[in-house]
């Protein structure tokens, strides 16, 4: 760590920086959350973004994608999809959470990617079967 701050590996740097991103993010952000609601939302949050980028498990988000059974065109490469770092914290209310993800892939172009950075919203939700993290569509 440098005195303005964390050191970023350079884009490109490949699994090996992954980890320097998440420390990263882990300062930046201290955790908020109970560890069960964090560990819990950040693989809701691995899932739901894996199912949008590459288009594989979308089915399991029919509140996030909608009903459609028509098949959608992924926009990013399974093979070349890959998350850097997560962490989920409050989402300013009581009940909700944000996820934050840096990830990297490639486009359908080819074009691969790494520092890319997504935000998924969570608002938490109880029933007689007990809490559960509804992701929230995004705007």
């Amino acid at each position: 760590m440098s005195r303005s701050g964390p050191v970023l590996p350079p884009h490109g740097e490949g699994v090996s920086g992954d980890r320097a991103i998440q420390q990263s993010l882990e300062r930046a952000w201290p955790a908020d959350l109970a560890s069960a609601d964090e560990k819990q939302l950040c693989a809701l949050g691995t899932s739901l973004l894996r199912a949008d980028a590459t288009g594989i498990g979308r089915a399991d988000w029919p509140v996030f994608f909608g009903e459609r059974r028509q098949a959608v065109a992924p926009a990013f490469a399974v093979a070349r999809f890959r998350i850097q770092a997560v962490i989920a914290r409050r989402g300013g209310a009581v009940g909700r959470a944000v996820v934050h993800l840096v990830w990297a892939g490639a486009d359908r172009g080819g074009t691969y990617t790494d520092g890319r950075v997504t935000d998924l919203h969570f608002t938490r939700t109880v029933t007689r079967k007990g809490a559960k993290w509804i992701p929230q569509p995004q705007h």
